[in-house]
């Protein structure tokens, strides 16, 4: 399967938000209460996003904290799926649920 890559929430961070807002890091560290020093990271791709950051954005630009998590999310497995190898990983039992949601209420 081949897969490209999806943006870190950084780049996106960066582009929709920041560059047409012309804030500086400094800007949005104090509207995000969060240091210049964790949000460079963040919007120069060094760093994930964090479920708290993710909440601060969501109140910032209007959005949701899962919007930004779900962008964390691709972009965590697609670079873990291009910088590992899962050919070892033996198919252990098959099960008739297509997903592990559909069979979280039968735990309950």
């Amino acid at each position: 399967m081949i897969m490209h890559e999806p943006p870190h929430p950084g780049e996106v961070l960066t582009e929709l938000y920041f560059e047409p807002l012309e804030l500086s890091v400094a800007q949005g560290a104090d509207a995000l209460d969060v240091s210049k020093d964790t949000l460079s990271d963040l919007l120069n791709c060094r760093s994930p996003l964090s479920p708290e950051m993710a909440i601060r954005l969501s109140l910032a630009f209007d959005t949701t904290p899962e919007s930004w998590l779900n962008l964390q999310q691709q972009y965590d497995l697609w670079y873990t799926r291009t910088n590992h190898n899962f050919q070892k990983v033996i198919h252990l039992q098959k099960n008739d649920f297509q997903n592990v949601q559909e069979a979280i209420p039968l735990l309950a």
